[in-house]
């Protein structure tokens, strides 16, 4: 496989060796995918960003990659170039991945059959953003030291939440137990996970994962108090107070204090919020290194990998 777009594609072996590969970069291992020669990768982020575009930068500078930083501002995107043509002409520069954040869904993926570079899927309107799940699911994994079994609830505007969908498939394929909670606007049908009731399902949950309000997807906006949404809809400090003594707090940032979560829980003991920004950083090299490093092809790579962890070596 030569792109990260998505988390349905990957199968639970996969995603493990990934997980494994993202704990090895955590722990110190470093590689350097540009000792012989330079290469280079683009960013190209046609929505604002801050902790994925910078982790991104890190992770590369970190692996002796040269960083392209597109601004869509200064770009031939004002001149009327599509997103198509501007992927096309960076790795006709010599670009040797693209990653890409764009508002409208299933773009990335379209460019990666157009492409004869890796696309990394920085987030795609509200369809998916893979490299997030990677780094949640590295929180959970260090956490509990694993996946299956596990009550994962996520908790807010499901619809519009790309954040939502890649966890929701992600953590499937791994054997969690993955339930969801929003007021009944925000619900989506088409994800095959129950709804549940916040206050019914917050003792159970071994994980709560917060999602922000995303009022700049709402087609129509949405006639709501932020003051009652927390009470109504959010973690409150008396739900943190139920929960289970060993369950975390997650969101994928940026935080609104007192909307989806109570400002006093953001930096609580069980919260892990700063942690995932962390983590975030080794994920991205994670992906990187698979799909850059130069030996054989990812699927191979991958069952090396996995077959190196299942056998403790």
């Amino acid at each position: 496989m030569k792109n990260f777009v998505s988390m349905k594609s990957f199968k639970d072996f996969e995603l493990l060796a990934l997980i494994k590969e993202v704990d090895q970069f955590f722990n110190g291992q470093s590689v350097n995918l540009s000792k012989d020669r330079k290469r280079f990768v683009a960013n190209l982020f046609y929505e604002p960003s801050t902790r994925t575009k910078m982790s991104f930068e890190v992770a590369e500078k970190k692996m002796g990659l040269e960083v392209l930083d597109f601004h869509v501002d200064q770009s031939s995107v004002q001149k009327g170039e599509t997103v198509s043509d501007t992927a096309k002409t960076l790795a006709a520069i010599g670009a040797e991945a693209l990653v890409i954040r764009h508002p409208e869904q299933n773009i990335v993926q379209s460019l990666a059959t157009q492409l004869d570079v890796p696309v990394i899927n920085a987030g795609d309107g509200k369809g998916e953003h893979p490299t997030q799940s990677l780094l949640d699911l590295y929180t959970i994994y260090r956490e509990f030291g694993r996946l299956t079994g596990l009550n994962i609830l996520i908790v807010g505007d499901i619809i519009h939440s790309r954040v939502a969908r890649s966890n929701a498939y992600a953590l499937k394929t791994l054997g969690a137990n993955v339930m969801f909670s929003a007021k009944a606007q925000w619900q989506d049908s088409s994800l095959p996970f129950p709804y549940v009731d916040l206050d019914q399902a917050i003792e159970q949950c071994d994980v709560v994962m917060l999602l922000r309000i995303q009022l700049e997807r709402h087609q129509e906006k949405d006639s709501f108090a932020v003051e009652s949404y927390l009470d109504q809809y959010g973690l409150t400090e008396a739900r943190e107070q139920r929960m289970k003594q060993d369950a975390i707090i997650m969101h994928p940032a940026p935080v609104n204090r007192d909307v989806e979560i109570a400002d006093s829980l953001v930096e609580c003991p069980r919260s892990r919020i700063f942690k995932q920004m962390e983590y975030g950083v080794y994920a991205r090299m994670a992906v990187l290194n698979n799909l850059l490093a130069e030996e054989t092809d990812y699927s191979d790579t991958i069952t090396e990998k996995l077959y190196a962890h299942v056998n403790g070596i």
